[in-house]
């Protein structure tokens, strides 16, 4: 099995060159209707402040996270579901949790 480098959300390009935010937020107003509960799934190495840090993105009354741990203890899975009003609320969200460290957005 190869090993394979991870990709961040903001290293995505689509073949066209578009801003790949710009093409993600395009396909968010053609599949989902809003305002809505949306739900975010993340993969983070595991510590208090990577929980921390996504829990205070997340600051609407609605939200509701649930924290898994890795087998290993070395991951965190976060699932986080809350209410946003347009694909733009989706994106910046997006962008905020992608300033931390080796994070893995799905």
């Amino acid at each position: 099995m190869k090993d394979f480098k991870n990709i961040n959300i903001q290293d995505v390009n689509d073949n066209d060159n578009t801003d790949f935010y710009t093409n993600f937020k395009e396909r968010l107003a053609d599949t989902e209707q809003f305002p809505t509960l949306y739900t975010f799934k993340f993969i983070v190495p595991a510590s208090e402040k990577n929980k921390k840090d996504i829990e205070g993105f997340f600051e609407h009354p609605s939200t509701k996270i649930n924290i898994k741990d890795s087998k290993t203890g070395k991951y965190n899975s976060l699932t986080v579901e809350t209410f946003v009003n347009s694909p733009d609320d989706v994106v910046e969200y997006y962008k905020k949790v992608s300033a931390i460290e080796k994070v893995i957005m799905l």
